[in-house]
């Protein structure tokens, strides 16, 4: 087999793989070169289903790229991944052997749980992860790379950050200033949507207050600022205009929201401009946002009724209070993802017994039928009784041979050298599905079809 290709139709792992590269593992130079738009991940896609993966899916962000699959040959897989990757980014192969990660299992499947819940996300319990995660599941789905086994673990993923979103609060805390600042606003206006906000100046801490307010659904935005290229484009990206800087006292009278952010070294909005525009407002409140170093505002409006000024040390102290709280229901998150991951472990492991009891309840099928087709005038209890004792004869002989053995029971059920249970190398509760069906089968005398494929159900079960 070619090392960058497999045979379709190889088997496929209950616990999902994951190979890729994040904001621990790799540099932003190569993260930035594995980044992929949504309109190229099918192209991707559709190169690791030639070279024989069945299912697949890529998670790219400003974070991280991963490509999660469900094949049991985790090396074989990884080195089909690197290679795409190395592709993708325009580099060798072994130029990436550093700065990826692949990961299997139960290691792999708490990451993936980590990453839908935001666990694992540069900025902790970051609220569009989860809708990222989703739209990569679409474009997994869409491609036809979304099958049985990784549907399964993906819905549990989904189920997972649900539940850890409803039971803490990793992702209702501010944890930037700009946050920080739109959580302010929201306290001294409520509904956003009625509010609009003038951004003095359209440097960086703008552009990203900016951006937060819009998030938040803002009812309009102006920007005063000396008539520049960066202000222009500032502009087109929030959809709003610029007012040159010497309106700035008819601008204020109709901001509910007010960032300063230019820092001249002289205060452009003072307390004669601020108690003018509150009047002008019937005194309805405005926040002030002196962002600016030194500072945009006079801190003497701090005075008037229905101001609330807060400066860069303010909106730092709510962030840094927001992070701490993240923290600490982070640590309420991770002991959720711990859970579901042994929980995931105990259904596949009962999911992997379902074939065995099926076989089972064939097998008791068929002994019925042969005792009453052999004893077809018999009355009920003369049936029942050589029913009880067809269905313990295979049982009663083995154990028999348990007894007159020293070496316990893999040499009892087999004296003759027959078959012993093999050592199962996969994760998991599942390691012991194998011994299990070994000694049914030899206790009951089973024909036990393989695992692969089985959809949990039991096709045999009927109501007494």
């Amino acid at each position: 087999m070619a090392a960058n290709s497999r045979e379709a139709g190889s088997p496929v792992n209950a616990y999902p793989v994951v190979v890729g590269a994040n904001h621990k593992s790799a540099s932003l130079t190569l993260r930035d070169a594995l980044f992929m738009e949504d309109a190229a991940v099918p192209a991707f896609l559709e190169s690791l289903r030639t070279a024989g993966l069945s299912q697949a899916m890529v998670i790219s962000t400003c974070d991280r790229t991963e490509v999660v699959t469900t094949e049991c040959a985790v090396g074989e897989v990884a080195e089909i991944i690197t290679s795409r990757f190395a592709e993708t980014a325009g580099v060798s192969p072994s130029d990436l052997s550093n700065q990826l990660y692949a990961l299997e299992g139960e290691e792999a499947l708490e990451h993936l749980f980590a990453v839908a819940t935001s666990l694992d996300s540069l900025v902790l319990g970051e609220p569009q992860v989860l809708g990222q995660v989703k739209a990569s599941h679409r474009l997994g789905r869409d491609t036809g790379m979304m099958g049985q086994a990784l549907e399964h673990i993906m819905q549990a993923a989904f189920a997972v950050a649900k539940r850890v979103r409803s039971e803490t609060t990793i992702g209702e805390s501010a944890v930037s200033i700009a946050a920080a600042a739109v959580q302010v606003a929201r306290e001294v206006h409520g509904d956003l949507g009625r509010c609009r906000a003038l951004m003095i100046g359209a440097g960086r801490i703008s552009e990203l207050v900016a951006a937060k307010l819009k998030e938040a659904k803002l009812g309009g935005m102006t920007i005063a600022d000396t008539v520049s290229s960066r202000a222009e484009a500032m502009a087109r990206r929030f959809e709003c205009h610029v007012a040159p800087l010497d309106t700035l006292a008819a601008a204020l009278a109709d901001a509910d929201i007010v960032l300063g952010a230019i820092g001249r070294g002289s205060y452009l909005v003072s307390a004669e401009m601020v108690e003018g525009a509150l009047k002008r407002r019937r005194y309805r409140p405005v926040f002030l946002i002196d962002a600016a170093m030194p500072g945009d505002i006079d801190p003497a409006v701090e005075k008037l009724d229905g101001v609330f000024l807060y400066d860069l040390n303010d909106l730092e102290r709510i962030a840094l209070e927001g992070r701490e709280r993240r923290q600490a229901a982070a640590a309420k998150a991770r002991a959720i993802v711990r859970e579901e991951v042994a929980a995931f472990g105990r259904g596949k492991a009962a999911e992997a017994a379902v074939p065995a009891l099926s076989a089972l309840r064939r097998r008791f099928e068929e002994v019925r039928a042969e005792v009453l087709a052999d004893h077809p005038r018999a009355g009920a209890e003369e049936v029942t009784r050589r029913l009880v004792n067809r269905l313990l004869h295979a049982p009663s002989e083995a154990l028999r041979n348990i007894a007159a053995k020293a070496g316990g029971l893999q040499d009892g059920l087999a004296p003759d050298g027959g078959e012993r249970p093999e050592t199962a190398s996969t994760q998991g509760r599942q390691d012991q599905a194998p011994a299990v069906e070994w000694l049914l089968k030899r206790l009951f005398d089973l024909d036990i079809p393989p695992r692969d494929g089985q959809d949990g159900s039991d096709p045999e079960e009927e109501s007494e």
